[in-house]
């Protein structure tokens, strides 16, 4: 069959997982500039089921937010559009009917290695100094064999003999589908995540996670998410495939080349990840047996092949080397341990600090203004009009933009104010001991720093300005609370955003008119 032939043969046979309704809705609005995080959460809301699932993961150790989060509309405040969106596409396909099993295709363990991939990527990145979202990557490792799903449903006959030709022949996958079928499961992936109008950003790590030297896309974060989502297949397949030794093999020499992950980090994948997926696929409500952990699989493996048959003095000289080895290994992860506490409070595009630095200190900001009585102000930023940046100049034009616009903005601000990334072109600033109007004029300051600035990109030029929206803490309120901070800082934003965008406006509560415009 032509590829032609195979699509129309998927949609003839409604092979075509059917996404929820908010999923679907989730998608279309989050790819506007203007989504509020009002109307991500009312969207949510709708859906009682999905909501509590929801505040379940954000408040398990999947996150290990420390205070809890009691509403949808906190949870999107505090993760942001991406992560919920990754949530809710997550939940979706993992909550879809799964046929029963009439053929040779285990729809169980499909979910069960899917899962398992998701978090072998989660995992990755947390290892990886890049600015790649782990939350996009955990949705794109989640789907990025669903092809496999759809082509077993639509030619279930065809396909269950691919899967035993896979097996004994121990030929990659997507080259049987290809040579048997006429298309591969990553094209299969591809044309559904498309259909289903998934952003770019998922659709290309779907269609080249099996091959990742094919993406010449270009743009290097891409790169990265798509060589993560491959590195991620290899550690599902030792889990899962009759083939562990090979796939452990291949995974320490690519994630070593395409990563550059030590051996040490490698292990630590290898021992953790299977305990990682058990308490997963709890948070999510997967139900799936224990596995044993990869050199528990490895060594089984090993036995199996009788490959290790030592003598005593063989066995005390792999002894002295292990323990030399480990002594290497623990040098060099000292020195690792090292280097993430100089980086893990940066976000690694614009060298400020992280979302996860900020939430941990405004919560101490928040402490210190209770003792000493003296409030706190927070400014949330967001540049006007950035996705225009990207998709007319390109991503590379967009990061400077972001480093530029964060480099200005320091100069700006006194040295122990805080500037850090809330996410995407989102940015938020804490004022300790400065009140609301006080705030406002720094507010205004960055403002008309952001419009009067030249962004210079090597002789190409950007004009380029910023909403603001200001909140003020009162450490004497007892309802006051960090989440309730944020909130009224994204609403001041919104008004912002409302009123024409390149503007500040201040929070006030709704006794007192609920926004009140500073100015133009």
């Amino acid at each position: 069959m032509t590829r032609e032939q195979i699509i129309q043969g998927v949609m003839d046979a409604g092979a075509l997982p059917t996404l929820s309704s908010v999923a679907s809705k989730l998608i279309e609005i989050t790819g506007r500039e203007e989504t509020t995080i009002y109307q991500i959460s009312s969207l949510v809301a709708q859906d009682v089921s999905l909501s509590a699932k929801l505040l379940k993961v954000v408040n398990s150790a999947f996150y290990s937010f420390p205070n809890e989060v009691r509403t949808i509309q906190q949870a999107v405040a505090i993760l942001g559009t991406n992560a919920v969106r990754s949530l809710v596409l997550s939940f979706s396909f993992l909550d879809a009917e799964h046929a029963r099993r009439q053929t040779g295709f285990d729809y169980q363990r499909f979910w069960e290695q899917s899962l398992a991939t998701a978090v072998a990527a989660r995992m990755l990145v947390e290892e990886v100094e890049t600015d790649v979202d782990p939350e996009e990557v955990f949705t794109v490792c989640l789907l990025e064999n669903i092809g496999v799903l759809i082509l077993a449903k639509a030619f279930p006959e065809q396909y269950d003999a691919v899967l035993r030709k896979c097996e004994t022949d121990a030929e990659e996958l997507f080259v049987l589908e290809e040579r048997e079928l006429g298309a591969d499961h990553s094209f299969v992936g591809c044309h559904a995540a498309r259909h289903w109008q998934f952003p770019e950003t998922l659709v290309q790590p779907i269609l080249y996670h099996h091959d990742p030297s094919s993406y010449q896309g270009g743009n290097r974060e891409m790169e990265k998410v798509v060589v993560v989502a491959y590195l991620a297949g290899l550690v599902a397949n030792i889990l899962y495939s009759g083939h562990p030794l090979e796939y452990a093999d291949r995974f320490r020499r690519e994630a070593k080349k395409r990563l550059g992950l030590k051996s040490g980090v490698v292990d630590q994948v290898f021992e953790n990840v299977n305990r990682e997926v058990s308490r997963a696929a709890d948070y999510f409500g997967l139900k799936i047996a224990g596995t044993p952990s990869v050199p528990e699989i490895l060594q089984r493996a090993n036995i199996e092949l009788a490959t290790l048959n030592m003598s005593y003095e063989q066995v005390n000289r792999e002894l002295v080397e292990a323990k030399l080895e480990l002594e290497r290994l623990n040098a060099e992860l000292e020195e690792k341990n090292r280097y993430l506490e100089q980086i893990a409070n940066l976000d690694g595009l614009t060298g400020i600090f992280n979302h996860r630095y900020f939430q941990e200190s405004l919560n101490r900001e928040m402490n210190r203004a209770v003792r000493t009585g003296r409030g706190l102000s927070l400014i949330m930023i967001d540049l006007d009009k950035f996705k225009n940046i990207n998709d007319f100049y390109g991503h590379q034009a967009g990061d400077f933009v972001l480093k530029e616009a964060c480099r200005i903005w320091g100069e700006q601000l006194r040295d122990y104010d805080l500037l850090a990334r809330y996410g995407g072109e989102e940015f938020i600033v804490i004022l300790p001991e400065t009140d609301v109007d006080e705030a406002l004029v720094v507010a205004e300051k960055l403002r008309q720093t952001t419009a009067g600035h030249e962004f210079d990109n090597g002789g190409e030029r950007y004009s380029v300005t910023a909403s603001f929206g200001v909140a003020a803490y009162d450490p004497v309120d007892v309802n006051a609370g960090r989440n309730l901070l944020i909130e009224q800082a994204d609403t001041a934003l919104y008004a912002a955003k409302e009123g024409g965008r390149n503007r500040v406006e201040r929070y006030v509560a709704k006794k007192a008119g609920w926004l009140k415009r500073l100015k133009g």
